[in-house]
């Protein structure tokens, strides 16, 4: 709505201190996000070059007002009015976030690698779990990617990795529109994500 986007420009500005872009440093002012194990991934995906619809790959420097409200549009509620096609195209741009957040390299693959570091980030507050732990979780979970993507593998064969379709797959059933959304708790607050 109108007075959505007026809140984000707002939020904008705030985080901006009253730029016409945003660096990455500017989001070390927002507290909620200090302690989130996956900071440097939620930052990273605000200027990738495929969250913002852009031809090619890669980082951005810094957004302006429309990137940003580019990046949050991944955030909007469900409409009740939506149709299946419209919901379908809506959750597949959801996910296609949260796939690129995963496909560091952007080779449009989540590969074993890539998958472990995440799972290790996610891990990374928890005192009572090693490294090698975190590993094997992530080894066991990319197995049962390639159980669920492929099927039965024979001996030979070596699961490359998740591509976007693979995703689609292992996210289906999964209510994302609703769990990946922000929230406008009223227009003097500051939006919380979900």
């Amino acid at each position: 709505t109108s007075e959505q986007i007026e809140h984000l420009h707002r939020r904008f500005k705030q985080l901006s201190r009253d730029q016409l872009t945003i660096r990455k440093e500017n989001f070390d002012s927002i507290p909620d996000l200090e302690f989130n194990p996956i900071r440097g991934k939620i930052v990273h995906a605000f200027f990738d070059k495929r969250n913002l619809r852009q031809e090619s790959d890669g980082l951005a420097d810094e957004i302006n007002f429309e990137d940003f409200l580019t990046i949050m549009s991944y955030f909007r509620p469900i409409e009740m009015n939506m149709d299946e096609e419209q919901l379908d195209r809506f959750r597949k741009e959801k996910l296609k976030f949260l796939f690129h957040m995963y496909d560091s390299d952007c080779d449009g693959k989540i590969t074993l690698q890539e998958y472990r570091n995440v799972v290790e980030e996610l891990l990374s507050g928890n005192p009572h779990l090693e490294k090698d732990s975190a590993r094997s979780i992530a080894d066991g979970a990319m197995m049962e990617a390639a159980s669920i993507c492929v099927g039965q593998m024979g001996p030979d064969q070596v699961y490359e990795g998740i591509t976007f379709e693979d995703f689609l797959k292992m996210w289906q059933g999964i209510d994302i529109e609703t769990k990946m959304h922000v929230r406008f708790l009223n227009m003097e607050t500051i939006a919380h994500c979900y």
